[in-house]
């Protein structure tokens, strides 16, 4: 397989004021290993200002009618492959996430989602659902333990700089990496 140099959005789901996904997405990017080259850039949702679900068509004809959908159809279109951030809130992801997702259809296709998931069991309920909306896309959801990163009990992992205890980290980042860029060039390639 001939390297391809792929473009990885990292979205950080989480919007709440008193959230610690930016903190989270931050330190992702900083510990991939980037040896696959690959290039990597940060989406925050809590930025971005996505209305919710106002299209008056559905996502899926691909005809917006709004500004704000097409500005985010235009960022999200060209990039290979994605990870999603998320929290854990009562078993589940974040509502932004989910409407973040679900205000596009097509973009989504086709490319490879990872995760890096925090909580109380490191989002590992989240990313589990995450899966099953990522299949529905069309997309290649890399949710085994092996290929995602968790954060266990987020509010005891971070220290008083805002770093992350290693201890309360589970997968590799190099795993992840390795496994989304192998996606993310196969299916380039197939795409063109």
């Amino acid at each position: 397989m001939s390297e391809q140099n792929v473009k990885i959005a990292v979205i950080v789901g989480s919007t709440r004021p008193n959230r610690v996904g930016r903190t989270i997405g931050d330190w992702a990017i900083a510990n991939l290993p980037k040896a696959n080259g690959a290039t990597y850039d940060l989406i925050d949702l809590k930025e971005e200002n996505i209305p919710f679900l106002n299209e008056p068509e559905s996502p899926s004809t691909g005809n917006y009618q709004l500004e704000s959908s097409k500005r985010w159809s235009e960022k999200i279109r060209d990039y290979d492959g994605y990870i999603w951030v998320t929290s854990e809130y009562n078993h589940g992801y974040s509502a932004p996430l989910k409407n973040a997702i679900d205000s596009l259809y097509a973009e989504w296709g086709k490319k490879p989602v990872a995760f890096v998931g925090y909580g109380g069991m490191g989002g590992a309920r989240a990313i589990e659902q995450l899966a099953q909306v990522a299949a529905q896309l069309n997309m290649a959801p890399l949710s085994s333990t092996s290929h995602t990163v968790r954060i266990l009990d987020v509010w005891s992992a971070i220290d008083e700089n805002g770093q992350i205890k290693q201890e309360f980290v589970r997968g590799s980042f190099e795993k992840l990496e390795n496994e989304l860029v192998w996606w993310a060039t196969i299916l380039k390639q197939a795409r063109s």
